[in-house]
């Protein structure tokens, strides 16, 4: 019986290399720093597979290998069908909430408005900080619809060239002869959904590639290096569904060129407050003791507050992923404070000792953890290190 393969995509946060498999589970601590660096500098996702003496080792595999997907359970759309009519349309359109799933925090307006967007053929760019459901609200509606999808992220993309258009060849016995990369397969698939995820990470070029492609009045790619074919036409029912980090908050991230971004329908996510992070963390983590939950919801509710106040200590709050992954920690039998240390302090700041951003976290997280272990919560190592480290914000 054959099993579906382990691949995850490299991440660069700061200085590290993270490593996401496609149901969002990390796996960094089990790849060397090696591995990943260099995986994440070719572009290239890691498969992982075992050799015939048993051990276990990551390869290089194409980016087109890696097609994430929301760990949430999906609605059942088998019986959808998009109808054509008008008075059709706007029926399905009203009614379309029911279609959303239980783990998307997003309220009943933008999500049919994001219906509305995709029956209509319109561009549509989910923009919001890192970690507050872009990609899930993205997917979840490829899977209301039950249209046939594609996922590219070109924030992994070192070549947009070679990755939207494809590569010529050489061959001894045939000459030169063109290869169509995987975006041009799926542009020519009617009806399909085209996943454009981390676009403000896009090179310039990848921009420039998109522009004719993304125009209503064009919709063409042009194919310079094609033999007798200068350009291929997006096929008819084609929507193209972007995510996007506004903001200059985000590292690695570029202010999207305004003819671009006027292409798109613009739909923003919207940070969760405590009651929505926390009724999220309930529904994934039934389990977990509600208390600390509870807990979590309103550590990350607070520090995301605070990044928005005109003299905030701090730059950016603990997104949703974040959340979810403290969650994940406490399901696998760690403490508050621990998830804390592995996940969230990372993130911040450290130089500047006790001013310093990460020290200002410590003591929001030291308000929720009521066990004997808070007192452990600033060591004399953690405060040789703050005086004498400066960690970049992850």
């Amino acid at each position: 019986m054959n099993k579906t393969p382990i691949i995850v995509e490299i991440i660069k946060s700061g200085n590290r290399y993270n490593a996401w498999d496609s149901s969002g589970k990390k796996r960094t601590s089990e790849i060397g720093t090696g591995t990943r660096k260099k995986a994440y500098e070719a572009g290239m996702a890691l498969e992982r597979r075992t050799g015939k003496a048993g051990r276990t080792y990551w390869w290089k595999v194409s980016m087109d290998n890696f097609k994430s997907t929301p760990n949430f359970p999906t609605v059942n759309t088998s019986e959808v069908e998009v109808p054509e009519g008008h008075e059709e349309i706007v029926d399905f359109i009203m009614n379309s909430y029911g279609l959303k799933p239980v783990g998307l925090v997003m309220n009943e307006l933008k999500w049919k408005y994001l219906i509305r967007s995709a029956v209509r053929g319109k561009n549509i760019m989910m923009t919001g900080q890192a970690g507050c459901g872009k990609t899930l609200a993205a997917k979840s509606l490829i899977n209301a619809l039950e249209r046939p999808s594609f996922y590219f992220n070109l924030g992994a993309t070192q070549d947009p060239r070679a990755s939207l258009i494809g590569n010529v060849h050489f061959n001894k016995k045939t000459g030169t002869y063109f290869s169509e990369a995987l975006f041009i397969k799926a542009i020519k698939t009617p009806n399909a959904i085209i996943l454009l995820d981390e676009l403000t990470r896009a090179h310039p070029d990848a921009w420039n590639i998109l522009m004719t492609v993304l125009d209503y009045g064009q919709r063409y790619i042009r194919l310079d290096e094609a033999d007798g074919q200068a350009t291929i036409k997006v096929a008819d029912g084609v929507t193209f569904v972007a995510t996007a980090n506004i903001g200059n908050e985000y590292t690695a991230t570029r202010q999207l060129d305004k003819a671009l971004l006027d292409r798109f329908t613009v739909i923003e996510m919207d940070l969760l407050n405590d009651e929505e992070e926390f009724d999220l963390l309930t529904y994934m983590f039934p389990t977990v003791d509600s208390d600390l939950l509870n807990n979590i919801a309103n550590i990350s509710f607070l520090t995301r507050t605070e990044a928005l106040t005109e003299n905030a200590r701090i730059t950016s709050g603990i997104s949703t992923r974040t959340s979810v992954e403290i969650a994940s920690l406490l399901f696998d039998g760690f403490s508050l404070l621990e998830s804390a240390d592995i996940t969230i302090y990372p993130q911040y700041d450290a130089s500047g000792g006790v001013d310093s951003e990460r020290t200002f976290v410590k003591q929001i997280v030291q308000k929720f953890v009521s066990d004997s272990s808070s007192d452990e919560l600033f060591t004399d190592h953690d405060i040789e290190v703050e005086d004498n480290t400066s960690y970049s914000v992850a």
